[in-house]
């Protein structure tokens, strides 16, 4: 029994902190002490900085194999003679690092702490009860080892397969057979670029927080954060598996039992491309006092995989089938809240399930290829434009058109990140085209020539005030501008495109464009990464 026990405790999980004692109620840990650090001994804590250490130099080397392998190549290294001694050290060194493993495993059975988790871990992987759940949450330890709380299996959803959810594709060119075959052959060599330009530093370029030596950087502040989701808060850590197999690292905070009316809505948070729900946009949100519902990007954190668009729309739809399925929230009690990059699984979202209340994207773009064409040499466009197509097709505002819901956009009128020239050129910033894109669907007969025009006016407004110059010299009356709106809507009740505006006099479009504009788009004057405070959280406009 005592060795069955110190194998278990070789192989264990890290275990970095305990929020509560096990034996401690959730109710009685709200009103005490709040969780502390593990400590392990001595020999555990050595042993432990060995392996840690070795585990970042593995890191290092990995990202760096290709400069490192060209490096040997060139002094001769890489050849029979040379490899067998190599070999020998490696298999020295692992059987060390074996050793010290081994080391790690009796000192952390020495420990009562750790045995008692272990205890409690292996007892929930036999049992998945709620009692042993709420045990097992006391402590947070390495993801990996977490038992799944969620499976997409679980539920009967037509949009799911393991291929995977749909996604819209680019349109394919029409070609005859003969043309076909040559043009493929004549883009072979195209499509083996872009697809090892993706699969390597493209990808970790779009998504930096999958790197993992930037996890590395920020486990401590991940780890503090995610303390206080789960000692302040509550917060219920849970782990979902998508079709594709990816584990999604997810936090709960219920906010249904406070007895106020926005905990009665779930906000489902969509972190940006370095963003983590320990850390990111979930805060605003919950300081505004809303059922939350954070996920981390596959590949960030305790999630899974890569951050391929596919992988991404995967989790988002896990995420949303939990929320209905395990925590019981309606479609239309769910509001989708993104920031950044975030805007692609918002968007794909409310596109394959219309009846969620409502989506709010701050800081995002209409479409990734402009921003990418922004940062790569010009003499790569053709292979650019292919690479995002094929591989990274962000392409937000073509799945927000197919939401009829109300959408909120927030600029950020100082963004340095989604600007194609710079921060100081408002008129560059994306999210001006995703708006435009919005209007332009929804209301074609206002957003004429001229009703463009006078909305990027509006739009290049860069404070309040040039905002309410513009609004007043075109002396717009919003009561008439919702009056009009209500009158077409109590008539037809027709879904988007609405043909609104069609026998208006020029001035009439030119005010309803500047006030849906004004309702569709808040400003706020900052960068791109400042946190959103919780007053600037707001529901969307609705007729």
């Amino acid at each position: 029994m005592a060795g069955w026990m110190w194998l278990r405790c070789v192989l264990g999980p890290h275990l970095q902190r305990v929020h509560r004692s096990p034996d401690q109620s959730r109710l009685e840990d709200r009103a005490g002490r709040r969780g502390w650090k593990y400590q392990p001994r001595s020999v555990e804590k050595h042993t432990d900085s060995i392996l840690g250490w070795a585990s970042a130099l593995w890191s290092l080397s990995y990202y760096s194999s290709p400069l490192l392998l060209c490096y040997l190549y060139r002094k001769g290294y890489i050849c029979s003679t040379k490899l067998v001694p190599v070999s020998q050290y490696v298999g020295t060194v692992l059987v060390c690092l074996l050793g010290v493993a081994c080391l790690r495993g009796w000192g952390r059975w020495k420990n009562s702490e750790y045995l008692q988790f272990i205890s409690i871990l292996e007892e929930t992987k036999k049992n998945h009860s709620p009692a042993n759940k709420n045990k097992l949450r006391c402590y947070d330890f390495d993801f990996s080892f977490w038992p799944v709380d969620f499976s997409w299996t679980e539920v009967s959803n037509p949009k799911q397969s393991k291929a995977g959810v749909s996604l819209l594709k680019p349109e394919p060119r029409i070609r005859g057979a003969a043309d076909g075959v040559l043009h493929s052959v004549r883009t072979l060599p195209c499509h083996i670029i872009s697809f090892l330009i993706a699969h390597s530093f493209g990808r970790r370029m779009l998504y930096p927080g999958s790197v993992g030596l930037l996890q590395k950087a920020l486990r401590p502040m991940l780890q503090q954060g995610q303390a206080k989701l789960i000692e302040e808060f509550d917060g219920q850590r849970n782990k979902l598996v998508a079709c594709d197999g990816n584990e999604i690292d997810t936090m709960f905070v219920d906010r249904r039992r406070d007895g106020g009316q926005d905990g009665q809505t779930l906000v489902i948070c969509c972190e940006g491309n370095a963003g983590f729900y320990e850390v990111g946009c979930m805060n605003t949100p919950l300081e505004g006092g809303y059922s939350v519902l954070g996920w981390n990007h596959p590949g960030f954190g305790g999630s899974t995989g890569v951050p391929f668009p596919q992988n991404e729309a995967n989790a988002m739809d896990v995420v949303i089938q939990y929320a209905i399925h395990k925590l019981g929230f309606q479609l239309s009690d769910i509001v989708i809240y993104a920031w950044s990059i975030g805007g692609f699984t918002a968007s794909w979202a409310v596109m394959s399930y219309p009846e969620i209340q409502s989506v709010v994207l701050d800081a995002s773009f209409d479409d990734l290829l402009p921003l990418a064409l922004k940062v790569m040499p010009d003499s790569w466009r053709p292979l650019v434009q292919h690479t995002v197509r094929q591989y990274m097709n962000l392409n937000n505002a073509e799945q927000l058109l197919k939401y009829q819901g109300p959408v909120l956009l927030i600029r950020r009128t100082r963004d340095e990140i989604i600007t194609t020239t710079g921060p100081e050129d408002i008129m560059s910033n994306r999210g001006n085209d995703l708006l435009l894109k919005l209007l332009q669907f929804r209301y074609p007969k206002i957003m004429t020539d001229e009703g463009v025009r006078v909305v990027r006016q509006w739009l290049g407004a860069s404070n309040y005030m040039e905002e309410e110059s513009v609004y007043s010299g075109y002396e717009v009356d919003d009561d008439w501008c919702v009056s009009v709106l209500q009158s077409y809507q109590a008539d037809r009740d027709v879904l988007f495109p609405w043909s609104v505006g069609e026998d208006m006099t020029l001035e009439g479009r030119r005010q309803l464009a500047l006030f849906l504009a004004r309702k569709y788009m808040r400003n706020f004057e900052t960068t791109h990464c400042t946190p959103l405070p919780a007053s600037e959280f707001h529901s969307p406009w609705r007729l």
